[in-house]
């Protein structure tokens, strides 16, 4: 497995929007790899996906609101992950804020 680390001061300087939608990007990948059997991958994704909301949620400029729905969104994604439920519904939230990036560049 490749090493990873998330360049903090890059990553602050994206959209929340790009930010979000970067994490859905590793999210997908994640449910993507576990449907394959891809144990090892699915874990690098996963592992990939809460380092990026872990550098989301430390930016000290988001609102506690902001903060609080995108620690919802890593509950959800974990819950959905581990319960094998709601995997489109998470994945779909995710897509819109792919989406609403690309509409703001």
């Amino acid at each position: 497995m490749k090493s990873y680390a998330v360049d903090r001061d890059k990553w602050q300087k994206l959209s929340l929007f790009e930010q979000m939608g970067n994490i859905g990007s590793e999210v997908g990948r994640t449910y993507s790899a576990a449907s394959r059997g891809d144990q090892a991958a699915s874990k690098a994704a996963m592992t990939r996906a809460l380092d990026l909301f872990d550098a989301t949620t430390s930016n000290n400029e988001l609102s506690p609101a902001r903060r609080k729905e995108i620690l919802r969104a890593k509950e959800e994604y974990l819950r959905a992950f581990f319960d094998n439920t709601d995997r489109p519904g998470i994945e779909n939230y995710f897509m819109q804020f792919a989406i609403a990036a690309r509409l703001h560049r």
